[in-house]
């Protein structure tokens, strides 16, 4: 890929509200502000409708794909603007008993181009008396999804799911030049691990990675960490926000994916290999897939 490939990508960071109208109004006008910096991939954090931990409140407010606002108003405003709009997630209903947690990769059309449901559920006791149970809630997806980019294959994940390297191999392995990973981490979890994780996600899989976040103290009482992070392939950051909402862009040029990849080839490199249990015996020998 050549240099003229290169795009600009916002993360638009977010303090979502417990409804979804005020919430919109806040996420629309910053995706407005991203691309008045140039963005064409403009990408709002995990749960961008509402921040409803009361299982009740939650139930009332949720509405179905179909029927959902929300996403009808970025569809349109991703066509009234021209740009890949990614909408880190939104909270859906999925049945009577159970919500799901749905991002949208949404065309310059208007016309959604790919939809995943959140795989892995964020079940944690935290030390200090946090819990958070989202499989109450939520329905976990169970299938993988990549979609096109005029500039390159983008996989998309949300959250939790960065604490599961596996999945990001395997997109990488697909094609991904680009990882999505919008997010609502715990100001206690981000503080020890957003950095590191998102870093060493892009090193293993010769990726960027995009990750737009909610911030800050929510009328719910949780407090998200904020810091929305663009990284290169390499592991460097190329663009953080702060506890605030607001626009974070940086440059993107997808042939950096291949001259990483070929400095350290190490998704070519994986290996089978055996796990030996001495305990067990030789006949306990379990094969898994290799990974560098």
């Amino acid at each position: 890929m050549s240099n003229d490939r290169s795009f600009t990508a916002a993360m638009v960071q977010m303090r979502t509200s417990l409804l979804p109208e005020p919430s919109l109004e806040q996420g629309t006008r910053l995706i407005r502000e991203a691309v008045a910096q140039g963005a064409q991939y403009v990408q709002t954090p995990e749960v961008s409708n509402m921040m409803q931990l009361n299982r009740t409140a939650l139930f009332e407010q949720l509405k179905s794909e179909a029927d959902d606002p929300s996403l009808k108003a970025y569809q349109a405003l991703a066509k009234e603007l021209g740009i890949h709009l990614h909408i880190g997630s939104l909270a859906l209903r999925f049945s009577a008993d159970k919500a799901v947690n749905r991002s949208f990769l949404i065309g310059p059309d208007g016309q959604v181009l790919a939809s995943y449901d959140k795989i892995h559920m964020f079940d944690i006791d935290l030390p200090g008396g946090e819990s958070y149970r989202e499989s109450a809630n939520y329905q976990p997806g169970e299938t993988a999804v990549i979609s096109d980019l005029p500039w390159g294959r983008l996989g998309l994940t949300i959250c939790y799911d960065v604490r599961f390297p596996a999945l990001y191999r395997a997109l990488a392995e697909s094609g991904a030049s680009f990882i999505s990973v919008p997010s609502a981490f715990t100001r206690k979890t981000g503080e020890a691990h957003w950095h590191t994780l998102l870093r060493a996600r892009a090193i293993e899989t010769g990726c960027f990675v995009f990750a737009a976040a909610q911030c800050g103290l929510h009328e719910n009482k949780r407090e998200t960490f904020g810091h929305s992070l663009i990284i290169d392939p390499w592991g460097e950051i190329l663009a953080e926000g702060g506890v605030e909402p607001g626009v974070i862009v940086a440059r993107i040029d997808p042939a950096r994916v291949e001259s990483v990849r070929q400095t350290i080839p190490s998704l070519q490199h994986g290996r089978r290999f055996g796990i030996a249990d001495p305990k067990a015996g030789p006949e306990h020998l379990h094969l898994v897939r290799g990974s560098a």
